[in-house]
């Protein structure tokens, strides 16, 4: 293994994290805590390494709380149940796996989070089109030059790095930031 390629990756990295604005994090990180507050739900989705993200994140905003004996976040990762997309894709298609499945458990004011590297992906644009629809308020997390979503979502956390992997990281580095800001938050409640 070539350690430049490690080095070059470090880089990539770096320059994507230090220069950034994290206003649109802190934003939805008081979204997160006033979702908590108020009992509503909140809904990630994202196809391939942002789905595993979107199951990880969830879990982190479901679990970690209650080590302290605090409530977690009602929280659901709309590609975690096999059955439900093989279903739907096969019966009403992939492109409405996501989008399905928010029309029938979400209600206004809860919060939809999608993890994109392209921002194109059809069944995350029609997730983003019906929270549009029912009153949810759509985040999107980005890579590359932000696709479709970068103008579609409420409000979108756009890393503009042309590389996948990067992208995914970068999301998954998001998702634990807002994760130890919900806990830090919620314990000073107590």
């Amino acid at each position: 293994m070539s350690e430049n390629i490690i080095k070059e990756y470090q880089l990539r990295l770096l320059n994507c994290l230090q220069p950034f604005d994290w206003s649109p994090v802190h934003k939805l990180a008081g979204d997160i805590f006033s979702a908590w507050k108020e009992g509503r739900h909140i809904f990630l989705c994202g196809n391939g390494g942002s789905a595993a993200n979107a199951m990880h994140i969830a879990n982190d905003f479901l679990y970690p709380p209650a080590k302290k004996d605090m409530k977690g976040l009602r929280v659901t990762a709309l590609p975690s149940n096999q059955a439900v997309l093989t279903c739907l894709g096969n019966d009403i298609g992939y492109e409405n796996i996501f989008s399905f499945q928010l029309e029938t458990l979400g209600a206004k004011g809860d919060i939809l989070i999608a993890l994109s590297g392209s921002g194109n992906s059809p069944n995350i644009l029609n997730a983003i089109n019906a929270a549009k629809r029912m009153g949810i308020k759509s985040y999107a997390i980005l890579g590359f030059n932000g696709g479709k979503c970068l103008s579609l979502a409420d409000v979108s956390i756009h890393f503009p790095v042309n590389d996948m992997q990067i992208a995914e990281d970068l999301q998954l580095i998001t998702g634990h930031m807002l994760m130890q800001q919900f806990k830090a938050g919620a314990e000073e409640k107590r």
